[in-house]
């Protein structure tokens, strides 16, 4: 091989994307600290658990934003975060988990908004589990998971994820546009 040929090679090994087991190590440790966050935190909506406020209490603060029927909504809401981040840890139907993350996110950010990004009263842990819950649905959840499995999901990663964050996006501002 000539010193042209090594420079060649050597450039292309050094340029060479991360290997896919640090990749997909990569992609666990995302996939289960975002996902294990909104599990529990939809368990605090649903089941009080963690020191949260329960349905009762998360139905009257949905009523008090504006939406229709609060009780529903707290219910719809804390399932969202509760199986979306379940099935976002375990990689499983990682596109629909996704959907239904990028929807709830839609609703947190447009009742809170951007005006105060930093604490006290801040959003930048939600755009950074939103952050999270964009690139799992785009990037999929690798090989340490479920849907590595299936193949249908596999396979046809850029449809289905693209389809994931439109459908999220969608349903999460028909939701939005839904309050008083």
């Amino acid at each position: 091989m000539t010193h042209e040929g090594r420079d060649r090679e050597l450039f292309r090994a050094s340029s060479a994307p991360a290997t896919t087991a640090t990749r997909d190590t990569g992609l666990l440790v995302l996939r289960l600290v975002v996902g294990l966050s909104m599990a529990g935190h939809g368990t605090m909506k649903l089941f009080g658990w963690f020191g949260g406020p329960g349905l009762t209490a998360t139905g009257k603060g949905f009523s008090m934003a504006g939406y229709p029927a609060g009780d529903a909504m707290a219910v719809i809401a804390g399932l969202a975060e509760t199986l979306g981040g379940l099935g976002l840890a375990l990689g499983l139907l990682t596109p629909l988990a996704g959907a239904a993350m990028i929807g709830t996110f839609i609703n947190v950010l447009g009742i809170r908004g951007l005006s105060a990004y930093f604490p006290p009263k801040g959003v930048e842990l939600e755009v950074v589990l939103f952050a999270g819950v964009l690139a799992l649905t785009l990037t999929g959840p690798g090989r340490c998971s479920v849907d590595h499995v299936l193949p249908v999901l596999r396979e046809s990663r850029p449809r289905y994820s693209l389809l994931a964050v439109a459908l999220g996006g969608v349903a999460g501002l028909v939701v939005l546009l839904m309050r008083d």
